[in-house]
């Protein structure tokens, strides 16, 4: 087991298995990636209960410190090791590719529903008018980062659904149809914590935030072809702006 060092006598119990888990982290004990032991034998080593290292390790969670992830266990974060580069030519495969991870995910849900009235004036489309809406879910290295709602023309893209749940890319679908090329029109992000759902679909706590990214994709005229909203998991991956492209637009929300 972990020899983590002293413990100072004068502190709270949970304050204690807090600073013990510190201590095992910054002597390389547990390193980066790192489950944690199971809790029967931290309390015995510690000599806390286990309400006071529950205590602990939810304060280090929210720290950033360890990552609590449903169905797994606790971890020692690691850094965000994903740079994503938002630019007007974004393309979730060759992102990950360029950095050594290979991307995948999975289609939850395609199938055409009515549009809005916000869904309709992002589009240009009239209210009511068919749309297909897609719910996915993108990995890292086999590890969930993101979900997506997207929304695009029925008439324009009338077998996207079907498509998408075949596992086809949008870039394919979008030059099946004729659109070889399409670039982001605008982009929008803001952070919050996640819904119940949400975090349990991303395997992260639902005490840790996500970024929030909207997007409209137009195609080479400038006619809006997609809108789409994405969920990440903000502690595995970090944004960069790419301002050498000068055709996308991006607002800070």
């Amino acid at each position: 087991m972990f020899r983590a060092g002293a413990m100072t006598v004068d502190t709270s119990n949970w304050e204690r298995a807090r600073e013990w888990i510190r201590s095992a982290i910054a002597s390389n004990e547990l390193a980066e990636g790192d489950q944690l032991p199971p809790e029967s034998d931290m309390q015995r080593e510690i000599g806390v209960g286990r309400h006071s290292l529950r205590r602990a390790v939810a304060a280090l969670a929210a720290e950033g410190v360890l990552s609590v992830e449903q169905g797994r266990g606790t971890f020692v974060r690691e850094p965000a090791r994903i740079t994503y580069r938002i630019g007007s030519r974004t393309r979730f495969r060759e992102n990950l590719l360029r950095q050594g991870v290979e991307p995948g995910g999975d289609t939850i849900s395609a199938e055409v529903v009515p549009a809005d009235c916000e869904i309709a004036g992002v589009l240009g489309l009239a209210e009511g008018a068919d749309v297909t809406r897609v719910i996915t879910r993108g990995r890292a290295d086999g590890r969930p980062i993101l979900l997506t709602c997207s929304f695009h023309p029925y008439d324009r893209f009338p077998d996207l659904a079907r498509r998408r749940l075949s596992r086809e890319s949008v870039t394919d679908i979008y030059a099946a149809h004729g659109v070889t090329d399409y670039a982001r029109k605008e982009t929008a992000l803001h952070s919050r914590l996640p819904q119940k759902w949400e975090a349990r679909m991303l395997e992260q706590p639902a005490d840790q935030p996500v970024v929030v990214i909207s997007k409209i994709d137009a195609d080479p005229e400038g006619f809006p072809i997609g809108h789409a909203e994405s969920i990440w998991s903000a502690g595995r991956v970090r944004f960069s702006l790419d301002h050498a492209e000068p055709t996308g637009r991006t607002r800070h929300v």
